[in-house]
């Protein structure tokens, strides 16, 4: 691997992020009705495509036969994490552990909370609690 130089390939934001599902169907119900994300598109039934704040999230399952893997952690930022919490367990989201203080920072406190989506990947809240 070459040295960096400095130089950049110019990227600014995450565009898309792809999260492992076995069943389209029931992943783009939980991520619009229980999430509440924005529906972008399905993609003859194969793909679904949802806004979060900009970037574009892809529930796909593996291709190629590949094995099911799961994703990488996405933390959600919310403004209430309580009452978000609570919204998400009156909808039957598992929850894995409630919110709770990670940190204490100079300007705000930082919570987080983690659940379950309807295909087992891990997913969080977190809010940036000012004093």
């Amino acid at each position: 691997m070459k040295a960096s130089t400095g130089e950049s390939l110019g990227i600014s934001r995450i565009g898309q992020v792809a999260v492992p599902v076995s069943d389209v169907a029931r992943a783009e119900a939980f991520y619009r009705d229980v999430l509440g994300l924005k529906h972008l598109f399905t993609a003859d039934g194969k793909l679904a495509f949802f806004d979060c704040g900009g970037t574009r999230l892809m529930l796909a399952p593996p291709e190629n036969g590949q094995e099911l893997k799961r994703g990488s952690i996405l933390y959600f930022l919310v403004p209430e994490i309580a009452a978000a919490f609570g919204r998400l367990e009156a909808q039957g989201a598992k929850i894995v552990h409630p919110p709770h203080l990670i940190a204490k920072m100079p300007d705000h406190d930082l919570w987080m909370g983690f659940f379950d989506d309807s295909e087992g990947n891990t997913l969080a809240l977190m809010a940036e609690v000012r004093a």
